[in-house]
């Protein structure tokens, strides 16, 4: 064996780099000549650079991981070798969708999520479910505060919704949202909360609602959203857009995903409204969101 071979055999980084891109292939279940064809990299090549005896350049080590569904830095991370397991569950969760890859680190945060969301619940769901109606009622009923993020912005920055998005945009709402999330978090151990609907499109803030707070999806269908919203004096969903319902049910369909990470649901469809609050108050015990009021 030359000098040269006997260093790269010696060498740490080396023997983790092949232990890692042989697991790797193993767990992809792909013989050698295939990742070969694959990534344009000769077999006797990846036969030395498995063995350990073959140095590689940082390109073809490139084309290498992306032939794996990899990325190059997965083969020269600090933390050892990575088991054929390792590498099947880091695949599955690299080809899941976001909802499954939040409930997967939900599932794997050091932290103690009922401690983390405390006795505070979040009810989420489109306009016109009945979040606000509902979380105040059910509120009194437990004898806790309810908020309205809405408000709770509005109060915080002092003028209506309106004008923060004329004054700050979308993204400086987003913002306020956020940092009004936090007051709620920091004020209260034991909390209803009512959101608005579009929140649960903002990735980070609606991550650390489901990890801070007991989530409900308050839903209906899209006919009673339109109802409703009619009901409390907006007519500007139905008015002049003969598609209105046709956009509300793709907009439902499209957040149905998003709003299902919620962890319980309650169905306000063809129901009176103090049955609704009953169901809410049932979900909450039967999950031990909250403990019963005293006497």
């Amino acid at each position: 064996m030359n000098k040269s071979s006997n260093f790269t055999s010696q060498s740490p980084l080396i023997e983790r780099l092949s232990e890692r891109v042989r697991a790797a292939r193993k767990a992809a279940g792909i013989p050698r000549r295939e990742l070969s064809e694959r990534s344009g990299v000769s077999p006797r090549y990846l036969a030395q650079l498995e063995s350990g005896e073959g140095n590689i350049s940082v390109l073809l080590l490139e084309r290498v991981a992306t032939s794996l569904g990899l990325k190059v830095e997965d083969f020269l991370s600090d933390f050892g070798p990575l088991s054929e397991d390792t590498q099947r569950v880091a695949r599955l969760y690299q080809g899941s969708s976001a909802e499954m890859q939040g409930r997967v680190r939900g599932l794997l945060a050091p932290q103690n999520q009922t401690a983390m969301r405390a006795q505070r619940v979040c009810l989420v769901g489109l306009r016109g479910a009945g979040k606000s109606t509902l979380g105040r009622r059910a509120a009194q009923a437990l004898r806790i505060p309810f908020v309205e993020l809405k408000s709770e912005i509005e109060n915080r920055v002092g003028m209506p919704v309106s004008e923060i998005m004329a004054l700050y945009g979308q993204d400086g709402y987003r913002g306020f949202e956020a940092e009004a999330i936090e007051a709620v978090i920091q004020q209260h151990e034991r909390v209803i909360l009512s959101v608005g609907g579009g929140i649960v499109a903002e990735t980070e803030t609606f991550t650390d609602l489901l990890s801070r707070f007991h989530t409900i999806w308050i839903r209906t269908s899209p006919a009673e959203h339109m109802e409703r919203v009619r009901a409390q004096g907006d007519l500007r969903p139905m008015e002049g857009n003969p598609q209105a319902m046709d956009q509300l049910k793709a907009l439902l369909g499209a957040r149905e995903p998003l709003y299902g990470r919620a962890q319980a649901q309650v169905d306000t469809s063809n129901r009176p409204e103090q049955s609704s609050v009953n169901d809410v108050l049932t979900t909450i015990a039967k999950h031990r969101f909250i403990d019963k009021p005293g006497p």
